[in-house]
């Protein structure tokens, strides 16, 4: 069953949206704000944070950019109206990065602003490695502006632990991922025990920086790891989260850390470029088809 799990994910990107959406369904909360607000509120009432994403990346106008600018601004001010426990995550190439600098500064700065009218945060999330200098610096200027903004670390990239040096300091607040672009050998570790010990040095290195540390994997046994490093150190739980993308199977995991008393925040996207994004989690998850095919058939029968 795994190999024709793998073998359909690898599939779907090739066939119609209709036939993929219900393969898709367990990752994106929908393509509308509505949509994503009722996810997020079933979330919110089990004890769960979130952090609501609008899909897409790498914009190719400067009317685009604004668009995707205008539309962040407008989800702060409807998560404000919805009173909801969720923050926003962004990708700098959805607001123009591979087009202009000054551009993506300017429209990334006045979402600052609109986090800042709102009391809410702002997360820059990471891409690949052309942006990665690019996305520490325009993170550290937006943060010279308004203290509620973080941004996103790769525990891969053989960089991290001078940049968690570089930025540490009180007010660091950063997501710590394992990465899944594909870099080459010269500045990403390729082996995985490599990047689960870089992960959990990542870690850390924010703790001891004097910072907060989002940890983000579904890496079960990583979680434990660090959860048991942040008890016995005695970390305090204003200093740490645990993040897991939305519909990513955790074997109860979620809520026995929701239970300790632990913050559990939930990336929930949600947007009309969801197709791509779920091919993504589902080439990276397949087991999930199982899943899906095993309800589609109890359904009907």
């Amino acid at each position: 069953m795994k190999g024709l799990n793998t073998v359909v994910a690898g599939t779907l990107s090739y066939l119609p949206k209709w036939f993929a959406r219900p393969f898709a369904n367990p990752y994106v909360a929908g393509e509308s704000f509505s949509e994503a607000a009722q996810v997020v509120r079933g979330l919110n009432h089990r004890g769960f944070k979130a952090t609501l994403d609008i899909l897409g990346e790498h914009v190719t106008s400067i009317e685009e950019a604004h668009a995707v600018r205008d539309a962040y601004a407008m989800l702060f001010r409807d998560i404000e109206a919805e009173k909801l426990d969720t923050g926003v995550s962004l990708k700098l190439t959805h607001l123009g990065l591979a087009l202009d600098r000054a551009l993506v500064e300017e429209n990334v700065l006045a979402l600052g602003d609109a986090a800042k009218k709102t009391g809410n945060f702002l997360r820059i999330d990471m891409e690949n490695s052309p942006y990665t200098t690019a996305t520490l610096d325009i993170f550290q200027r937006c943060l010279g502006r308004y203290n509620r903004v973080g941004t996103v670390l790769q525990a891969y990239l053989r960089r991290t632990l001078d940049d968690i040096e570089a930025l540490g300091s009180p007010n660091l607040n950063v997501r710590i991922c394992k990465g899944i672009y594909r870099e080459p050998v010269e500045i990403a570790f390729q082996d995985p025990e490599k990047i689960r010990e870089n992960y959990f040095a990542a870690v850390q290195a924010v703790i001891q920086s004097g910072g907060f540390v989002a940890v983000a994997t579904h890496d079960l046994s990583l979680i434990t790891q660090v959860e048991t490093w942040f008890e016995n150190a005695s970390i305090p739980p204003d200093r740490f989260e645990f993040q897991v993308l939305y519909g990513v199977p955790m074997q109860g995991k979620l809520e026995a850390l929701r239970d300790k008393g632990f913050t559990v925040r939930i990336y929930v996207p949600f947007g009309a470029a969801w197709f791509d994004y779920s091919i993504r989690r589902l080439q990276e998850n397949p087991h999930i088809l199982g899943y899906v095919l095993k309800n589609m058939f109890t359904s009907r029968t």
